[in-house]
């Protein structure tokens, strides 16, 4: 099908990390499509995987409302941290899909539901490439963020864990949420830095009161330690030398093991899949606050309807800031496309890098494209600034090719 014959295409971008936001891509593309095709309609979705944008993106598309909130950034020196201004959603759980609510598991009674994203607050686009600690970074603003969840009287909470900056069990969190690490001469951990884990000998303190019950969307399946363990598996991106791994597995399972004692939970708790999210933030909230994990795709897809609004278009055009073979394993821009192809409708991504393995994958039938927005031989920092102006320019590109 020539883009000529197009009546209705869904454009769902995830963002181009550290570039371009989902929402600003989604912007590119569809200007560039009205551009040449000013009659077609435009179903616009921007993506999310649980890190950046995740509030904004669900808010919005329930037609919820925006919160700003000061909470503590992820990078601490000398016992500080920046304040930050970021935002939490609330929605009516009765504007979404039926889909959505059950994936929530959530009592029927409850009527309104805080969203938060953990990246906004303790994210590790936060931070300074230079600045990149894992032993000095902590999710301590991600429990302001609950506690300020509940003040705005939320029934539920669902967290976005994508994206973290941290590696610290929760235990940031847990301390913001009422709870005491304390070393053996009776003085508080505070905030309770992996750097200071040695330091801590018993845990102390309660749950605060009346906390919503809390959801973390989730996709990845790692438990907290091990050769797959958070450490072992995203520590290097948060700035743990491959050296330091086994000193921080090490400290960090006997803290874990202390927290299953302080609040009487079985320490099977670590092996769970899925417990390493986010340094093993899954874990900490899990044990000590009573999250529950959801699908994280799973849920993004039944909240923004996606299933259907594929049924009703001719075309996806769709990507994200690197498309390779991970893509396909849960992530938003690939399960789109599989579902597109699935469907029969034709489909294209753009990226702005695409692997080979990627390509071999989506090509196979020829009814999907795969297109790098990028110039390799470009230094980064420059094609980065300009992921906008490519991205639209590659866009026109295609559909001029197409149509002739």
């Amino acid at each position: 099908m020539s883009p000529r014959t197009f009546r209705r295409v869904l454009v769902a971008f995830d963002k181009f990390k550290g570039a371009l936001g989902a929402e600003a891509a989604c912007d590119a593309a569809r200007r560039a499509l009205l551009r040449r095709h000013p009659g077609v309609f435009v179903d616009v979705a921007p993506l999310t995987d649980g890190g950046d944008g995740f509030c904004p993106i669900l808010t919005r598309a329930a037609h919820g409302e925006l919160h700003e909130r000061v909470a503590t950034g992820p990078r601490f020196d000398g016992g500080n941290a920046r304040s930050l201004t970021v935002s939490i959603g609330c929605v009516a759980l009765e504007r979404l899909p039926a889909r959505a609510r059950e994936r929530l598991e959530l009592d029927p009674s409850a009527r309104r539901l805080a969203v938060i994203d953990m990246a906004s607050v303790n994210g590790l686009a936060l931070v300074p490439r230079a600045d990149i600690d894992v032993w000095r970074s902590s999710s301590y603003g991600t429990g302001e963020l609950l506690l300020a969840a509940q003040a705005l009287g939320a029934d539920a909470i669902l967290l976005g864990v994508g994206g973290s900056a941290t590696s610290d069990l929760g235990v940031g969190a847990l301390a913001a949420l009422g709870y005491r690490f304390m070393s053996d001469a009776g003085e508080v951990v505070s905030p309770p830095l992996p750097a200071d884990w040695s330091r801590i000998r018993r845990i102390e303190g309660t749950l605060t009161p009346g906390l919503p019950p809390l959801r973390i969307a989730c996709d990845v399946d790692n438990p907290v330690f091990g050769p797959r363990g958070a450490a072992a598996v995203y520590g290097p991106q948060k700035g743990l030398a491959p050296e330091d791994q086994p000193r921080l597995d090490l400290e960090g399972e006997r803290l874990a093991r202390l927290l299953c004692q302080h609040v009487g939970a079985s320490s099977e708790a670590l092996t769970r899949p899925g417990s390493g999210a986010a340094g093993g933030i899954a874990f900490g909230l899990a044990v000590a606050a009573g999250a529950r994990l959801v699908p994280g795709w799973g849920l993004v897809e039944a909240w923004l309807g996606i299933d259907a609004r594929l049924r009703q278009c001719d075309c996806l055009i769709t990507g994200e800031g690197r498309f390779d073979e991970t893509s396909w394993a849960g992530k938003g821009p690939g399960s789109v496309l599989a579902a597109a192809r699935a469907m029969g409708r034709r489909a294209v991504v753009f990226a702005g890098s695409v692997s080979e393995g990627a390509s071999s994958a989506a090509l196979g039938d020829g009814s999907s494209e795969l297109i790098a927005i990028s110039d390799p031989a470009e230094p980064l920092d420059r094609s980065l600034s300009r992921t906008e102006e490519n991205l639209e320019r590659h866009v026109e590109a295609w559909l001029a090719t197409a149509d002739a």
